[in-house]
C-alpha cells in the first residue's frame, strides 16, 4: 500500500513482486563468492543457524554449529543441530500450517576466526556493527537486528553487561559485546541475530480494504510457505559474507588473495606482543 501510494500504482502486484525475498538470491549468489573469499584470505567462516521459530527456541546455552559443521546444518530442515529444539521446531511448523497461519523466528549468524580491527571508530557509516545492522535489515522480513546479547544489555549493570579482558594470550572472559567493540571486531567470534517476521499472506485471509471502492475486502491468498526463517538462515549468511569481504578489503587492501593474506600477516607481526 505505501508503494502503491507512492508511485501512483492501482495495483500492488508491481511493488509486491518487486519487494519479493525473490531478489534476495543474486545476494546469496554473491555472498558464496565472498564467504569463500573470507575462508581464503581470513581463514575465518561464517555459519547460520535457526534459534527459533515461534515460540519454540534453543535455550541460551544451546549448542551452536562449529566450523566444518556446515554440511549438518544443510542436512537440517530446520537449520537446528540441537535434534530435541529441531524436532520441536518441525512440530511448531507443523501445527502453524493446521492451523493455516504462518510464523515467523530468529536467525543467529556466528562469524569465527576474523582478525582484530575490522570496522572503524571514527565515522558512523564505517562501523562494523552498523554496516551489519543495516546489510541484515535490508532482508526483506527482517525486522529487528541484535549484536552480542543485544537487548539484553539494555536491563544489565556494567559490572554484569561489559567483556573482562584477560591475558596470556590476551582474550575476554565472556562475549557479551558479539565480537565488535567501538564498531570493530575483537577478536571474539560474532554474533548477529536477526527477527524475521511471519510471511504476511495468510492462508485464513486476513481484513483488507479494496483500493477502487473503499469497501471492506478479504485479503487475497496466493503463497502457501509457512515461515520464511529457514531460508532467512541462508540469505543472512550470504549478506554478513558481503559485509565482512568488503570492510576486510578496506583494512588490508591488495589485488589478489595472495597479496590480502601478506598484509594480514604483517599486520598481525605489527602487533606489540602484550597486545596480541
Amino acid at each position: 500500500l505505501p508503494g502503491m501510494v507512492k508511485y501512483g500504482f492501482a495495483d500492488a502486484r508491481p511493488i509486491l513482486e518487486r519487494s519479493s525475498a525473490r531478489e534476495t538470491a543474486v545476494r546469496v549468489a554473491l555472498g558464496t563468492v565472498a564467504a569463500a573469499f573470507i575462508s581464503q584470505a581470513l581463514e575465518a567462516r561464517i555459519l547460520s543457524h535457526v534459534v527459533a521459530v515461534g515460540s519454540v527456541e534453543l535455550p541460551a546455552a544451546g549448542r551452536r554449529p562449529l566450523p566444518g559443521e556446515e554440511a549438518d546444518l544443510d542436512a537440517s530442515p530446520v537449520r537446528c543441530l540441537d535434534p530435541k529444539v529441531a524436532a520441536a521446531m518441525e512440530a511448531e511448523l507443523a501445527a502453524v500450517r493446521e492451523a493455516k497461519d504462518t510464523v515467523g523466528g530468529i536467525v543467529e549468524v556466528l562469524v569465527y576466526g576474523l582478525p582484530v580491527g575490522l570496522g572503524s571508530h571514527v565515522h558512523a557509516d564505517r562501523r562494523l556493527d552498523s554496516r551489519l545492522a543495516g546489510a541484515l535489515m535490508g532482508i526483506p522480513a527482517v525486522k529487528g537486528v541484535e549484536v552480542g546479547d543485544g537487548f539484553a544489555l539494555g536491563g544489565a549493570r556494567g559490572s554484569a553487561a561489559h567483556d573482562e579482558i584477560l591475558g596470556d594470550p590476551l582474550r575476554r572472559a565472556t562475549n557479551r559485546a558479539g565480537g565488535i567493540e567501538g564498531g570493530m571486531t575483537n577478536g571474539e567470534v560474532v554474533v548477529l541475530r536477526i527477527a524475521v517476521k511471519p510471511i504476511p499472506t495468510v492462508p485464513r485471509a486476513l481484513r483488507t480494504v479494496d483500493v477502487a471502492t473503499g469497501l471492506a475486502a478479504t485479503a487475497h491468498h496466493q503463497r502457501s510457505d509457512t515461515s520464511a526463517v529457514v531460508p532467512a538462515s541462508v540469505v543472512a549468511e550470504s549478506v554478513v559474507a558481503l559485509t565482512l569481504a568488503e570492510a576486510a578489503l578496506e583494512k588490508l587492501g591488495g589485488d589478489t588473495l595472495e597479496e590480502v593474506r601478506r598484509n594480514l600477516a604483517g599486520f598481525k607481526a605489527s602487533i606489540p606482543a602484550p597486545m596480541r
